[in-house]
């Protein structure tokens, strides 16, 4: 727009003057050849560069109308229904590209393009495509593959790699997660399917958790399997059905070391869930008198008479002896010791 702009105040400034308006029709007659003529024949039909940026804006207004009939249909309608919003927007991303698609074919007829004049064209630049796009491609397919076989869904809390979050949005090239810190992480679709993906929210919500806890050796093991229970019951996330497990695991090296088993049915909400379980657990065993001890050393110095062999004995009094006699030279050649004889006052 700013060079068509330019070229406007050109044309029109050379134009007001005898002697430019010659350059103003020969500079006006290049561009409107240069629109006009036909630069590109598919089948038998010739199209210019106007028809073709008019076809280009034609597909790019499509593009705009999809995305906002989906979103519409998203936000008016499908908001309200019993759907759920995975569901939801596996029909908004089918909707929006099924009607890109159809819509562009439609275009192309109208437009007096033949659909098999771009066979050749296609053909010619499948081998580039295909090794210089293969990566969109392959999330592409990986997208579709989400789409219909739904192993993730929007809404579902999922851990890839070292990042877990909430799944926002599942596009034809990507999947948008948003982490517990609230930064959305742009993973792409192969992804999912070439690695393991932790899907906390599949089919079943129901999530369990493990606490690991360690506590004295003198402790009872009973009364630490009730004190555990008895910091889970008093937390209102924690599910009673099925009960909270508390398990005796080993005999570790400090430490005798059990594991509360708690359910619960808000896996995204699981380190707020530990972290208050840990504060009650810690009140509870207090209150018990039941210690958690930490990682400690004790040495042990055996007492008794140190023996010498007849060489190690020997070795010490001439190391001794060697001892004395440097100490000696040293008093011996102090000024000090030595008074102020010979010195003038």
């Amino acid at each position: 727009m700013r060079i068509g702009l330019w070229m406007s105040a050109i044309l029109y400034i050379t134009n007001l003057f005898p002697f430019t308006r010659q350059w103003s029709y020969q500079i006006s007659n290049i561009l409107i050849t240069s629109f006009t003529s036909p630069i590109l024949t598919l089948g038998k039909n010739p199209y210019s560069l106007t028809e073709l940026i008019v076809l280009v804006g034609l597909l790019f207004g499509l593009v705009i109308f999809a995305g906002t009939l989906t979103n519409f249909l998203r936000s008016r309608i499908l908001s309200f229904t019993v759907i759920n919003r995975g569901a939801q927007e596996a029909i908004i991303i089918l909707l929006k590209y099924g009607l890109i698609f159809i819509g562009t074919l439609v275009l192309l007829q109208i437009w007096g393009l033949d659909i098999s004049s771009l066979t050749i064209l296609a053909s010619a630049l499948s081998v580039g495509i295909g090794f210089g796009l293969q990566d969109i491609a392959k999330n592409f397919g990986s997208g579709l593959v989400l789409v219909f076989e739904r192993p993730i869904q929007v809404g579902d809390f999922v851990e890839v790699g070292e990042y877990t979050g909430i799944v926002e949005r599942i596009g034809a090239r990507s999947t948008e997660i948003r982490t517990l810190d609230h930064v959305s992480i742009i993973v792409p679709n192969s992804r999912f399917l070439e690695k393991e993906v932790i899907n906390w929210s599949h089919r079943n919500p129901i999530s369990r958790l493990h606490l690991p806890v360690g506590v004295a050796y003198s402790s009872d093991p009973k009364a630490v399997q009730s004190a555990l229970l008895e910091a889970a019951s008093k937390h209102p996330n924690v599910l009673q059905t099925p009960l909270p497990l508390v398990l005796f695991k080993e005999f570790g090296n400090n430490t005798l070391n059990f594991e509360l088993l708690v359910w619960t049915t808000e896996p995204n909400k699981q380190f707020l869930l530990k972290s208050d379980l840990y504060y009650i657990i810690y009140e509870v065993l207090k209150q018990r008198e039941i210690e958690i001890p930490f990682a400690q050393l004790d040495l042990h110095l055996r007492s008794g008479q140190l023996e010498f062999t007849p060489e190690m004995q020997l070795a010490l009094i001439q190391m001794v002896e060697r001892l004395s006699n440097q100490e000696s030279y040293i008093d011996s050649t102090d000024p000090i010791e030595r008074g102020t004889e010979g010195v003038d006052i």
